[in-house]
């Protein structure tokens, strides 16, 4: 599969952390933020929500019609973002 290695790519991931950089302060405002855990090789971005963003009611809303959106809009490989549960530390 020709694409495996895009998720490693510094650069698209990048491209993906400015986006939300971009976005953070509008969550930061309502007490929130995500957190980028990974980019799968089926360029599905993998977020974590934190804050008040991972018990809003309407995080799944914010997640589809402005993370999402704004994330497709600056890096057109993405396909899909998701939310995931945090990242566990061993």
């Amino acid at each position: 599969m020709a694409d495996s290695a895009l998720h490693t790519d510094p650069l698209l991931l990048k491209r993906i952390e400015e986006t939300l950089d971009s976005i953070r302060p509008y969550l930061m405002a309502d007490g929130g933020s995500v957190r980028l855990q990974e980019v799968t090789s089926d360029m599905v971005v993998e977020l974590e929500l934190l804050g008040a963003c991972g018990t809003c009611p309407m995080s799944m809303m914010t997640l589809r019609a402005g993370i999402e959106q704004a994330i497709k809009r600056s890096v057109p490989e993405v396909t899909r973002v998701e939310a995931v549960a945090p990242a566990q530390i061993a």
